[in-house]
């Protein structure tokens, strides 16, 4: 065999037979190989579900070539897949609102009312319901109200929230991240401390908005909205959920002011208003303004604003005081503070004979300017007391309805919440904290295994055997903030002494 016939046969491959005991299949060339991996396909693998992630592409794409290009034609966008997806989306046990219909009662005949509706918000013939008022209880004692939307109301915000939020993430900054999609609460909190390291931060000034949901002016959010959305009929939409109004003690209110906190559409409404009110004047006075260094983190209506110098900081407390008055805001009197923190501030302080730094409060947790067993700054979180004993409270009072359940049951239901509290609290130098909360648990356990009866001999020896079948040690579950921020967000910079990170 000379060299052609060689290379004529080892270009040649037996296609393998589609079934056994059938005749060899004929020879076929042998099929190039893929360098790295394969393109994954935008496009669906079936003809029942639209492929509306390559039209959001689209918007996003366009939102980030032109920052002041206005979308005037959106509600296309609302198709029926697209209503499907937002009903799949809500939660099935989920609160009704005044129309009572649950997710259980709309899932029958699904189809056919979702075509109706889509007809109804293409048509103009959607009519939003009024939300059913509902008020929870607060860390501090006080009620939180909410506003629950009916079902179709729920469903139609849902999907026009998608589109938006299309747009609206190549506008808003990096240091909001309240209600972003990828963006969650310990990212914030990976941000802040890893800005109280690396950068020259002495002073916090910790911003809290009073009822921002109910003082949202709806002119200025209709103004803000026209920034980037031109398609009349999407205003239109926002414009019947926020003139709906809100079914209290039998009577339907229209408040001048505000956004139904617990509506499906209120978190991007409230990340559009504060992002025009908020976010880019801030950003501008970092710029313009400041003297010295400046960070930012935002988590909704909850602000920290970091400053190298004090003069910086009340300058800024004040200008942003006036702001946010323009525009319907308030900063709760109690709750806003501007405190020495940093790394320096305990030495400062000792220096001046004055006690140890303030701590101040974000997303469940206190900051505490420690020290670490060299002698270092150690940034300190641990979980605050309220949010603990809200938890405990909740915890009895399931206890309570439990009390005639098996001990197996019981555990198995304590063993989920206390895993579930431990996914959010279980980070660095909160071990003592943790331990406390599974303490306080047993606690309870053993406390109501003793009331089901008076002879009941549940001994500390039981509980704590039951305690390790059934919960979870106490464990650090997230990683360092430093690191975790460094891996999500790598640079390199060598001059700030950051090595080139690799995901």
């Amino acid at each position: 065999m000379n060299g052609r016939e060689k290379s004529d046969s080892a270009e040649v491959a037996v296609k393998p037979a589609n079934k056994t005991g059938m005749p060899a299949a004929e020879q076929v060339e042998r099929r190039a190989g893929t360098e790295g991996n394969a393109i994954p396909q935008s496009t669906s693998r079936t003809q029942g579900r639209a492929d509306a992630s390559q039209a959001r592409d689209r918007i996003r794409v366009a939102a980030r070539r032109n920052k002041k290009e206005k979308f005037t034609a959106l509600l296309h966008h609302l198709t029926p897949e697209a209503l499907r997806d937002a009903f799949d989306a809500i939660a099935k046990n989920a609160a009704a609102g005044i129309d009572g219909i649950t997710w259980r009662d709309y899932e029958a005949d699904l189809e056919r009312k979702l075509a109706d509706l889509h007809d109804r918000v293409q048509s103009g013939a959607y009519r939003a319901t009024p939300s059913r008022r509902l008020y929870i209880p607060k860390p501090d004692g006080g009620q939180r109200p909410l506003a629950v939307a009916a079902l179709e109301d729920k469903i139609v915000q849902r999907a026009v929230a998608d589109v938006l939020n299309a747009i609206y993430e190549e506008d808003f900054l990096g240091f909001s991240y309240g209600f972003r999609p990828g963006r969650g609460a310990h990212d914030a909190l990976d941000a802040l401390s890893a800005a109280i390291y690396a950068r020259k931060v002495n002073y916090i000034v910790d911003a809290d908005i009073a009822r921002f949901f109910d003082s949202v002016s709806k002119e200025w959010l209709a103004r803000s909205l026209e920034h980037r959305i031109g398609d009349k009929r999407v205003l239109r939409l926002i414009q019947k959920w926020l003139r709906a109004g809100v079914l209290e003690d039998g009577r339907i209110e229209v408040p001048e002011r505000g956004t139904g906190q617990g509506a499906a559409i209120s978190p991007l409404l409230a990340n559009v208003y504060l992002h025009y009110v908020l976010d880019l004047w801030a950003e501008r006075w970092r710029r313009r303004e400041a003297k010295g260094d400046m960070v930012i983190v935002r988590y909704a209506d909850d602000a920290i604003f970091g400053f190298e110098s004090e003069t910086d900081a009340r300058r800024f407390l004040d200008a942003m005081r006036e702001r946010l008055a323009a525009f319907a805001l308030t900063l709760h009197p109690d709750k806003t503070r501007l405190i020495e923190f940093g790394r320096f501030a305990a030495a400062n302080r000792e220096r001046r004979g004055l006690s140890k730094p303030e701590t101040f409060k974000f997303l469940g947790f206190i900051f505490i300017c420690g020290k670490s067993r060299k002698g270092g700054f150690l940034l300190k979180r641990k979980s605050r007391g309220d949010r603990m004993r809200a938890k405990l409270k909740q915890i009895k009072e399931g206890l309570r309805k439990r009390m005639h359940e098996p001990p197996a049951r019981q555990g198995r239901w304590l063993g989920q919440v206390v895993q579930g509290w431990f996914n959010y609290h279980a980070v660095p130098t909160n071990f003592r904290v943790l331990s406390a909360f599974r303490f306080h648990v047993v606690d309870l356990w053993r406390r109501s295994l003793r009331r089901r009866s008076q002879k009941d001999v549940t001994t500390w020896e039981r509980i704590e055997s039951l305690a390790r079948e059934w919960l979870p040690p106490p464990k650090i579950l997230h990683p360092w903030p430093s690191d975790r921020f460094r891996v999500k967000h790598p640079r390199w910079e060598p001059y700030a002494g950051i090595p080139p990170v690799r995901i």
